[in-house]
Formats: structure tokens, C-alpha cells, sequence
């Protein structure tokens, strides 16, 4: 037995975030509640979309989006939301503005209190109308019922429910032309945890169709992503990238994530390292750790010619999957990503506050192939310092 959740309607193609006004009207009704980031509004790519909106609808833009949202930010936006008397909200951008938006659309149809939110669930609804754009390819929010808000004490909290898909996702590969390069990088190496982590998740709702999303994002993402970082104005590279992504959120939305997501929310939330980063410099040590156990050897071997095409599948499956988990390492490092933590100035010290604060996200813990233990946690920031 499983169950399957995913958003309900999905348009992808060039251009489809401004020529998709009328349906994201229909849907959202007459006062629009957008929510993005000071940096998008800044490049004018929300402009398209919003004259057209501004056609047959009140708009209200809050720009204020932070990268790891925090609780404030939430709270605010709710507060300009219920102002507004918005009848719907449009999400824009990256994770952090879709996550937002999830929250707000579900405070304002519900008004339940925000501490009873927090975790599995919980959350009662129902929720107002919800568009998602994602501006680019690595989070799948648009496809997850998962928002990630971090805490007063910079501790992450997560609200998981299907009340938060979406009604719609637009996803527009141009929007993600001018994205930087090291942006697209990091967002690219997290869609493809979300596939990896997916695919090996012990989690009890881990699934066949769960398992076949991961396998073809893994095809996109693994073919795509060198070029979409080196030649970025490659649209079908751009256009691959955003189809693997959002596959991938396909996937971990209902075979959850585990303990490279675990162990990389301590590095974003105490050192606002952003989520993708945090990501890529914990995968190889926690895929190194979780090898030892033979159903994850196997599973990484097993994956390991989807993302790099020409490894030798003839090699024993320990050497695949040793082969497969340095080509990760290489893979940052090719991308020109920062792969050490003392690279970012986090100090020495902090691996062990890392490793109690880890420990916290039990909910994605349980989901790993290998129990960590806080030493296990410590030893594996000590090995990425």
C-alpha cells in the first residue's frame, strides 16, 4: 500500500508564465497576493506576468522573501495578505517565495494557529486558491507539500501536507535563462538529491511511481546540468533542468528525504548557506556513511549509469557505487561549487552544534537506509570541514 500526492495541474513550455493569465485568474480570482523576492522584481522578470495580470485583477506584490524564510517573514506576509482581502496567491520564484506562499494561501483559508502547523499533517485547511511559478530548477516546491520556515533559534521547521500542493504550477524554462551560474549549480545538484534520497528512502510510502520519477529525473538532470551551468542561455539544457527538477519533487514528495537533508539544514539555518549548497557539501560524506549498508550499496550502484552515462556497469556493485559517489564529489567540483565547509568560514568548532542541531530533524532522519547517531552526524561535518 501507498498513497500518491502531486499538484493537480501542471503547464511547462516557453513563455507559458505570461500567456497563462487568463487560467491563473480563473483560478486565483480578482485580488492577487504575489509573493517573491526583491532580486526577481529587481530583473523585471515578474513584469510580463503581472501587466498581463493587472488586466482583470487587483495585484499586491510582496517582494520580501528571504533565501530560508524565516517565521517573520511568513507572519508578515500573512498579515499584508488578509489585508489585501486577497481571494488567491501567486508564488514566484525560487523555493524560499513558494514555500511562503504555501503557508499564507493555508493561514488565510484556515486561520489556524501557525504553532500547530509544524510537522506531518497537522495542518486542518482549508486553504485559499495557489499558483506556483518556480524561477528555477532544484527545489520541485511547486510540486511538494513541504514548506521549510526557519525558527527564531534558526532551527529549521517544516509543514508537510498535501493541503499545500498547489492547484497550479507554471513551469516556464526562460525564466530560469539568466539564472547565475553558481545558483544554477546548487539548485541543480538539490533537485538531484531529492531523486537520489528519494529512490533509497526507507520511508514506509516509498513507491514504485516514486522510484520511476527519480530514475528519469536522474536522466535529465545528470545529461543537463554541466551545460545548463556553462552555456546558460541552452534552453533545452534550461528546459531539461526544470523537467528533472520537477519530477524529482514528484518523487520525494511522496518518498521522503532522509539525512543529507537532515544534516544540511544546520548549515543553512546557522550559516545562511543556501539550501542547495548545504546540500551538495554533505552528499558524498552521507552517501559514503550510508554505503555500508548493502540495500543502499546496491541502490547507488543501481543508479549511478542514469546520472553519468558512461560509467563501467561492468565493475562489481561496490565499485560502482564507490565510483558513483566520488563522481558527486568530482561533479561540485567540476561546477565550481565550494565543497569544503571551512571554504565558506564556517569554523571547525561548529561541527559539533551542527551535529546536535541535525539530530533535531527526526522526520527526515527516520527515512535514512543507515541510523545516524549525533556521532555519526559529527564525523561526517569533521570529514567535510
Amino acid at each position: 500500500m501507498f498513497n500518491f500526492y502531486s499538484t493537480s495541474e501542471l503547464i511547462f513550455g516557453n513563455g507559458t508564465s505570461h500567456n497563462s493569465s487568463n487560467q491563473i485568474i480563473d483560478i486565483l480570482g480578482k485580488n492577487l497576493f504575489v509573493i517573491t523576492d526583491k532580486g526577481l522584481t529587481e530583473l523585471g522578470l515578474l513584469e510580463p506576468t503581472i501587466k498581463k495580470l493587472k488586466i482583470n485583477s487587483n495585484v499586491k506584490i510582496f517582494n520580501d522573501v528571504e533565501s530560508d524564510p524565516s517565521k517573520k517573514t511568513l507572519l508578515k506576509a500573512f498579515e499584508e495578505a488578509k489585508e489585501f482581502k486577497t481571494t488567491g496567491v501567486l508564488g514566484f520564484g525560487g523555493g524560499s517565495s513558494m514555500d511562503i506562499a504555501k503557508l499564507v494561501s493555508l493561514l488565510l483559508g484556515s486561520n489556524q494557529n501557525i504553532e500547530t502547523l509544524w510537522g506531518v499533517n497537522n495542518a486542518k485547511g482549508p486553504r485559499v486558491p495557489l499558483v506556483l511559478i518556480p524561477t528555477t530548477a532544484g527545489t520541485g516546491s511547486e510540486v511538494t507539500p513541504i514548506s521549510i520556515i526557519t525558527m527564531d533559534d534558526k532551527e529549521k521547521k517544516g509543514v508537510s501536507s498535501k493541503l499545500i500542493l498547489p492547484d497550479l504550477a507554471i513551469l516556464d524554462p526562460l525564466l530560469t535563462i539568466n539564472l547565475p551560474s553558481n545558483i544554477t549549480a546548487s539548485t541543480g545538484i538539490d533537485a538531484m538529491v531529492h531523486a537520489i534520497e528519494a529512490y533509497t528512502s526507507i520511508n514506509p510510502n516509498n513507491n514504485p511511481i516514486s522510484k520511476m520519477l527519480s530514475i528519469e529525473a536522474l536522466k535529465l538532470l545528470g545529461s543537463s546540468i554541466k551545460t545548463a551551468v556553462f552555456e546558460g542561455h541552452n534552453i533545452n539544457a534550461r528546459s531539461n533542468m526544470l523537467l528533472g527538477s520537477m519530477l524529482a519533487g514528484k518523487a520525494f514528495a511522496n518518498s521522503p528525504v532522509a539525512a543529507v537533508h537532515a544534516l544540511a539544514y544546520p548549515i543553512g539555518g546557522l550559516f545562511k548557506i543556501s539550501h542547495g549548497l548545504s546540500n551538495s557539501l554533505v552528499l558524498p560524506s552521507v552517501l559514503k556513511f550510508n554505503s555500508i549498508n548493502e540495500e543502499a550499496k546496491k541502490n547507488y550502484a543501481y543508479l549511478a549509469p542514469y546520472v553519468f552515462n558512461d560509467l563501467d556497469n561492468s565493475k562489481s556493485e561496490k565499485d560502482i557505487c564507490n565510483k558513483f559517489i566520488d563522481r558527486l564529489e568530482n561533479l561540485s567540483k567540476e561546477l565550481k561549487l565550494p565543497y569544503r565547509l571551512r571554504d565558506l568560514e564556517i569554523p571547525e568548532r561548529a561541527c559539533q552544534l551542527m551535529a546536535v542541531e541535525a539530530m533535531k530533524q527526526t522526520r527526515l532522519l527516520i527515512n535514512n537506509p543507515r541510523k545516524i547517531e549525533e556521532s555519526d552526524a559529527f564525523n561526517i561535518y569533521k570529514a567535510v570541514w
